[in-house]
């Protein structure tokens, strides 16, 4: 069974990260609670990452997967995750419901600038839309060309 990779594009708002998913219905959608700084810890790298930055996740391992979280607990009706490297924890609210049926043991993350290709090389996994028909795109199977960013 191919990986269901969900693409959100999280941005610098009001003093915390948040995204917009017109798919959902998420208008910037805040993260809270120790989130922020773990997604601080996973954009170092990403010039201008408060701009805007392309997050894929998955509950499932991808080909380049960048961190794993693992759920810790429920609370509030959202889910507490930990990772490793730095050791941190952050809470997901109830929207992380919009993703996922249910609250994933582990959820695994890569934080991208935008217009960089997932991997370079094959690509296993299907990028899919939340709730979206599990259909691979035309490209699945194919190589993907990096691209470069135009500025």
């Amino acid at each position: 069974m191919p990986n269901s990779i969900m693409v959100i594009n999280p941005y610098w708002h009001s003093g915390t990260w948040v995204f917009d998913d017109p798919a959902t219905g998420l208008v910037r959608e805040p993260f809270v609670s120790g989130v922020p700084e773990m997604i601080d810890a996973v954009v170092k790298d990403i010039p201008d990452a408060r701009k805007g930055f392309r997050l894929l996740f998955s509950a499932a391992p991808f080909p380049g997967y960048q961190k794993a979280f693992t759920r810790v607990c429920e609370e509030f009706g959202g889910n507490w995750y930990a990772c490793e490297d730095p050791k941190m924890e952050g809470w997901l609210c109830p929207a992380l419901f919009k993703y996922f049926d249910n609250a994933p043991e582990t959820l695994y993350a890569r934080a991208e600038a935008i217009g960089r290709a997932l991997t370079p090389g094959r690509v296993n996994a299907s990028l899919q839309s939340p709730r979206s028909p599990r259909k691979p795109p035309p490209s699945a199977g194919r190589p993907i060309q990096p691209t470069t960013p135009s500025r």
